[in-house]
């Protein structure tokens, strides 16, 4: 999906979660965007993964549809079944 920030064109990952919510570190899993719960943790306490554009530390972080998640130059937005 492409989406406008800014001024700026994105695209942006719609990641489908099953529940009501997600840990961040579990999120990152589900997107493809680390290879483990390892790398995440690390990724995430080294301060290079952003939740609605804040930089966030915590990897049991929980997030909602309609949050959006960025590493790496990606934008991965939370989105629910139905």
């Amino acid at each position: 999906m492409r989406t406008q920030l800014k001024g700026i064109n994105i695209i942006t990952h719609n990641i489908t979660i099953k529940t009501e919510n997600i840990r961040l570190s579990q999120f990152l899993k589900l997107a493809s965007a680390v290879g483990s719960g390892t790398e995440a943790k690390f990724i995430i306490q080294e301060g290079l993964v952003h939740v609605n554009s804040e930089i966030e530390i915590r990897r049991g972080r929980k997030l909602i549809k309609g949050d959006i998640v960025e590493f790496q130059n990606e934008f991965y937005l939370v989105v629910s079944p139905g």
